[in-house]
């Protein structure tokens, strides 16, 4: 698990590189303010959990039920939460909006609160 951790947290940083300047370069001139806005904080939660999987990496076993339930649960919010925000901004700027993604964020962000959730239970499970 800490390997698929490491693998996908480096995976999701690269992406997040190149979908940051994707954004800053070519959307720049057929996204709206707005949109603009709406991919960039895709990019930055991206870049912000596939850092800490390389934490929780480097620093945890991820050996437990617990442990491997914040990996799966920070994954698959980025991938749900980030993606979709990426698929509703390119398409509302083709002018055909997606809409079967907007729900899709939400869940992604329930399941990013509920790994930082899993992750301070672990702590103090552990710790205190």
């Amino acid at each position: 698990m800490v390997l698929v951790a490491q693998l996908v947290g480096a995976l999701l940083g690269l992406l997040a590189v190149v979908f940051g300047a994707f954004g800053a370069h070519l959307l720049k001139k057929t996204f709206t303010e707005d949109q603009l806005n709406s991919f960039e904080t895709g990019v930055k939660y991206q870049m912000y959990h596939a850092l800490l999987l390389l934490m929780l990496s480097f620093n945890l076993n991820l050996e437990t039920g617990l442990e491997k339930a914040i990996i799966y649960c920070i994954i698959i919010g980025i991938i749900l939460f980030s993606f979709s925000i990426y698929g509703l901004c390119i398409s509302a700027s083709k002018g055909n909006k997606i809409k079967i993604l907007g729900p899709i964020t939400p869940i992604g962000g329930l399941l990013l609160v509920t790994g930082w959730g899993l992750l301070f239970y672990n702590i103090v499970k552990n710790y205190i």
